[in-house]
């Protein structure tokens, strides 16, 4: 196995994702939310697989998040002009998005209120 070779991936796939957190204030926004559902999850005590939901509807959205701003920036380079095909392109990307992150806020609310509710009535 070559070492700097994996070394080399590691560092350009950060170098991505750092760009996307620098860039994109909606890579932001999720990153943030995504933190503070990490937060509430350990002040709640959600189960592991209750964990493992999260994390995964963390790590969608902010994956396709990603996708969304590599699909934009490859629009914006071969289509500069204004073109129906590149705002459709642009448009669907950002609405798996928002898919996604609508998905993610019900699971959130799927696992954390039962536990709150619980709390509340006792």
């Amino acid at each position: 196995m070559n070492l700097p070779h994996w070394r080399k991936k590691f560092a350009v796939a950060f170098a991505g994702l750092f760009h996307t957190c620098r860039t994109q204030s909606s890579m932001r926004v999720h990153c943030t939310c995504g933190g503070l559902v990490v937060v509430l999850a350990a002040m709640t005590g959600v189960s592991p697989k209750e964990w493992a939901v999260l994390l995964l509807a963390i790590g969608g959205v902010i994956s396709l998040e990603l996708v969304n701003t590599a699909i934009e920036a490859i629009v914006d380079l071969v289509s500069p002009q204004h073109s129906e095909l590149a705002r459709t392109a642009k448009d669907t990307s950002a609405a798996a998005v928002l898919v996604a992150a609508i998905t993610a806020i019900g699971v959130g609310a799927w696992i954390f209120v039962p536990h709150w509710w619980a709390v509340l009535r006792s």
